[in-house]
């Protein structure tokens, strides 16, 4: 699919433009943002080269990874987030997905909604049978929104990331395409 343009009630999934690198870095260059994530806060010149990449991905053929702007819907300009879904060349019709918003939207739902828009791409759009996230185990907000977007917790990877000069451990979810019903189904 390309380009993605996938709207719910509040929120909507587009492709990067050059333009979206302040916004994204507004997200990955701050500390309260990606305290959780995988990496340390990221640079102006880190920030522009992920939204390259992310550009460049979205025109590969075939392609493997969806790197997408979240916005308010009817706001394309209004970056307030990153998502992914790359898939996994290791499982049949799989993928994984991730996210991080701005850390003025937390609080309001909109985390749920990213998940549903990400299912919505993989299964709706992608025929996809089998959707997988990651998180911190200290990130409790992304365990409740995990979960209130429908996706059933499954274990955890020791030692599966090395960020801040330590391993963290990784909490597993996901969903299968028989579980997801779309976001009407899950009250988004």
């Amino acid at each position: 699919m390309h380009p993605v343009d996938i709207a719910g009630p509040r929120l909507q999934l587009r492709e990067f433009t050059d333009e979206d690198a302040a916004a994204v870095l507004a997200i990955y260059g701050d500390a309260e943002a990606t305290r959780h994530l995988s990496f340390a806060p990221r640079t102006p010149r880190q920030v522009e080269e992920i939204v390259a990449r992310s550009i460049a991905s979205a025109a590969a053929r075939p392609r493997s990874e969806y790197a997408v702007a979240v916005t308010r819907a009817g706001a394309a300009a209004d970056v307030v987030g990153f998502a992914r879904l790359a898939l996994d060349p290791h499982q049949q019709r799989a993928a994984t997905i991730g996210f991080a918003l701005r850390p003025d939207t937390w609080g309001a739902g909109l985390g749920t909604e990213t998940v549903h828009l990400l299912c919505a791409l993989a299964f709706d759009e992608l025929g996809l049978h089998r959707l997988w996230a990651a998180r911190a185990p200290l990130n409790t907000a992304s365990a409740r929104t995990l979960l209130r977007a429908g996706m059933t917790q499954e274990g955890r990877i020791r030692e599966h990331v090395f960020v801040n000069g330590a391993w963290r451990d990784s909490v597993t979810y996901s969903v299968l395409e028989d579980e997801w019903s779309g976001p009407a189904g899950r009250g988004a």
